[in-house]
């Protein structure tokens, strides 16, 4: 009986052992001493939403606990996102890895003292990198022209801010920039933007004759292999070999959105396949500045199509944006631009100082520039000054405006004026010393051996184009106007941008293409330029200076 009571005991005693063995170590997994300290040092859990605002640091025991940040001395930092990728503010965010914050946040924790120097750093430290940094928005434009080979003056452009259209191809089948020339592959060479480095890459893709930047080749080494060549950064200036004979010129612009306050688009074709066979030299030659540089709320677009060749078509193009700057430089000349609503007389004096600089004898060229200025209540005034036939009109909610006066041989206007001279034309004389135009720049021995030619351009009204006005400017060599008129140029116009409401990144651009387009489709014979300016108020951006 005692061996069974002794027994008995022995065996409570152990479960009683075994009982507090189980609730020692239900004790350590638990860790309930942890509520009492969080209690006495709460951590601080924010959301991302709240990151922007100063980070303040508790002193605590510190875990590395799901994604709260470690940290040998003092603080629980939890971060609880909502969608990481969801931030978007208006703003665009460089993000970091969080593991390298991590990483660089333990270092400086093993490295410094716990004392108050390195709280006060660590603090600075996260702030920095936990604030999100502000990307500015920075827009680049590339342009290409085809300066010798056999499609040469063709020309494309694109907007970095472009992604349907990139990367811009080249080649001789189904291109961007489309080269007629039996060495070029038929895609040839990509270019694309790199959001990364902020710049322009071209990549050879495997051609059979090579590709060279700046005479340097870019190809895979591998010349056998078809193997894509390595990206290569493009800059202004640069010059592509594409085979032997094709060169192309490189033609960079960086700018901010907010440079532009409308939408301007540019598009050209030297129309070589005319008929008849006979292939045609470009000599047309496009520009635009905006703003002139040093004159903010200024700006020049124009178009100089040249004849007996495009070296006096380059000179004026250069120079006319350059007078223009010239003169408007002094604040004065500025203002009463401003006052009056009026630049007649700056327009005829660089038309004036260009014709007296210009060296080309045997070469000539039409001209047309279109001045545009922003007011103080950010509206427009647009006025426009030309000699040749390079033709700009605008429409103004709905009311069309011619800006130029055709001076052609057989135009009326000019037939007046040479009546006016004392040596009228005879009846059926459509030409001067062999050319059809009585107007032009350059062209210096002509005009010493004919009085009757004239570099006085012909100047319109200045055009006020609202602030709540829809409006546009569309300014074509003669190559267009030959085959399309006005009225259907308007026509044209307007289907487009109804077409293309919503897209207004690139919609002046896609204008012009549309209407080079429809001159090809009328079969041009003559070379063909087109600037189109929006100034619809939803592609609009301030362009007020700051005083």
């Amino acid at each position: 009986m005692a061996m069974m009571l002794q027994g008995s005991i022995v065996g409570v005693i152990l479960l009683l052992v075994m009982l507090l063995l189980i609730l020692f170590l239900i004790l350590i997994a638990c860790k309930p001493w942890r509520f009492f300290s969080s209690l006495s040092s709460p951590s601080r859990t924010l959301k991302v939403d709240e990151l922007a605002r100063p980070l303040v640091l508790d002193d605590a025991n510190a875990r590395d606990q799901g994604n709260e940040i470690t940290r040998s001395d003092n603080v629980v930092l939890d971060v609880v996102s909502d969608k990481i990728e969801e931030l978007s503010v208006g703003e665009t965010f460089r993000c970091l890895s969080s593991t390298g914050r991590l990483a660089e946040v333990q270092k400086h924790a093993r490295q410094e003292d716990q004392g108050p120097s390195l709280k006060s750093d660590l603090k600075n430290d996260l702030l920095q990198q936990f604030v999100p940094k502000v990307i500015a928005d920075q827009r680049s434009c590339l342009s290409l022209e085809v300066i010798s080979g056999p499609s040469r003056g063709l020309r494309c452009s694109v907007q970095s801010t472009s992604a349907s259209r990139l990367p811009l191809t080249l080649g001789r089948v189904s291109s961007d920039l489309l080269l007629k020339d039996s060495e070029v592959s038929g895609k040839h060479a990509v270019i694309n933007w790199n959001a990364d480095k902020n710049n322009w890459e071209l990549i050879d893709m495997g051609s059979l004759n090579g590709t060279l930047l700046n005479s340097q080749p870019i190809s895979h080494p591998d010349s056998g292999s078809r193997h894509c060549g390595d990206p290569v950064e493009l800059s202004n200036g640069d010059i592509i070999t594409l085979g032997t004979t094709s060169n192309v010129h490189v033609h960079v612009t960086s700018k901010s959105e907010s440079q532009t306050p409308f939408s301007v688009g540019m598009a050209s074709d030297p129309m070589a396949l005319r008929r008849g066979g006979k292939k045609l030299a470009m000599e047309d030659v496009c520009y635009y500045q905006w703003p002139l540089p040093g004159i903010p709320q200024f700006g020049a677009f124009g178009i100089c199509d040249g004849h007996g060749g495009v070296a006096a078509a380059k000179s004026a193009s250069k120079m006319l944006p350059e007078k223009v700057a010239s003169i408007l430089s002094d604040s004065l000349v500025r203002e009463r631009i401003l006052l009056q609503c009026d630049a007649s007389d700056v327009l005829r004096v660089v038309f004036s100082q260009t014709e007296a600089d210009m060296n080309n004898y045997y070469e000539g060229c039409a001209a047309t520039l279109l001045l545009v200025w922003a007011d103080s209540d950010e509206s427009f005034f647009a006025q426009c000054a030309n000699v040749g036939d390079a033709a700009c009109v605008m429409n103004v909610d709905g009311k069309q405006i011619k800006m130029t006066e055709d001076h052609r041989v057989s135009s009326y206007s000019e037939r007046l004026r040479l009546n006016e001279t004392g040596e009228p034309l005879r009846d059926g004389e459509t030409r001067l010393h062999g050319l059809n135009l009585a107007r032009m720049l350059g062209d210096k021995f002509l005009k010493q051996q004919e009085p009757r030619f004239s570099s006085e351009p012909y100047v319109s009204e200045a055009v006020h184009v609202k602030q709540a006005s829809s409006a546009f400017a569309l300014l074509a060599s003669d190559g267009f106007w030959d085959v399309i008129s006005v009225k259907k140029a308007v026509q044209l116009v307007m289907q487009a941008k109804e077409r293309d409401s919503g897209d207004g990144e690139n919609a002046a651009e896609k204008v012009a293409n549309i209407l080079l387009t429809e001159a090809k489709t009328l079969r041009t014979k003559d070379n063909t330029s087109i600037v189109f300016l929006d100034f619809d108020r939803k592609f609009r951006i301030s362009c007020k200076v700051d005083s």
